[in-house]
């Protein structure tokens, strides 16, 4: 992917911090503290998912068409099977993994930048065969816990269409909050959009200083219902781009985040203990996530 208009050199990085063999990127910032510390948070035992419901489409056809703008092939095909013997009904599942309209975590190897993914490894030697080996959802595979902020851009409402959201709006939302992002959190990110259903107006996104205040407070992994806004210049998509490609910071995209908002409300509290255990399928630029807050 060629550079877009930026100064490279201004852009935060990570490669070369943990080694040139590291597959954990932002990951590493979460130490047996903020394990602990997310662990303190939980009084109840109420769990929230923040993923988005799925329901599969027959891949044969014949079902409902996905409604909506979306122009992507349906995030999940199905094709049931039955055995008779004993009787049973099984499926095949065929997965859109990096849809609009399904919560998934992005591996490194999805974006690479220079021809290079994090953290410096050559296209060629990262995806060959046509299999990826390098900055892939193996990473993922043990599990990610820790605590889990909840920071809302618009409360009770959503960010205008088109806005650029910088860090300056990221430290308002932490003051509502009342909470302050540490080294090892999750970070989860309310703009109070659905991206599949709002896809043809003009995202909000943040801007490049928003990446930087991610990697001040040293933020393990980012979720969001927007991700990045679609891009209207040369510039580097900031989360895509910068956090991911260059921080190493896994995102999780197209974030499910309204029930963890009336949670938030309810408990007057915007920390939790953050859990994602997703399917370990191992050599992928993404996979489908179920993440939980855990109150």
């Amino acid at each position: 992917m060629p550079e877009k208009n930026a100064d490279v050199e201004s852009l935060p990085s990570n490669w070369g911090r943990w080694g040139p063999d590291d597959e954990r990127g932002t990951l590493n910032h979460i130490t047996g503290e903020a394990c602990a510390r997310g662990a303190r948070t939980v009084r109840t035992g109420h769990s929230v998912s923040l993923a988005m419901p799925v329901d599969p489409v027959l891949l044969a056809g014949g079902g409902p068409v996905p409604a909506g703008p979306v122009m992507m092939p349906t995030p999940v095909q199905q094709m049931m099977n039955y055995n008779p013997a004993p009787p049973a009904y099984t499926d095949i599942l065929i997965v859109n993994t990096h849809h609009v309209a399904m919560t998934h975590i992005d591996a490194f190897v999805h974006i690479p930048v220079d021809g290079e993914i994090y953290p410096g490894v050559p296209v060629a030697e990262a995806v060959s065969g046509g299999r990826a080996h390098r900055g892939t959802t193996s990473a993922f595979a043990g599990g990610i816990t820790t605590r889990g902020v909840f920071l809302d851009l618009a409360p009770g409402d959503r960010v205008e269409p088109g806005r650029l959201v910088t860090a300056g709006d990221f430290d308002a939302a932490e003051l509502r909050a009342g909470v302050r992002v540490e080294p090892g959190d999750a970070l989860v990110v309310r703009y109070g959009w659905v991206l599949h259903r709002d896809f043809r107006e003009p995202l909000p996104g943040p801007s490049l200083d928003v990446v930087g205040w991610l990697d001040e407070r040293q933020v393990s992994l980012y979720l969001s219902d927007v991700v990045d806004r679609a891009p209207i210049d040369d510039s580097p998509l900031p989360m895509h781009e910068v956090a991911l490609a260059r921080l190493g910071m896994p995102i999780i995209d197209v974030a499910e985040v309204e029930g963890l908002a009336r949670a938030c409300a309810e408990q007057d509290r915007s920390e939790f203990l953050f859990a994602l255990g997703p399917m370990p399928v191992l050599g992928a630029t993404g996979v489908p996530v179920n993440p939980l807050a855990i109150f």
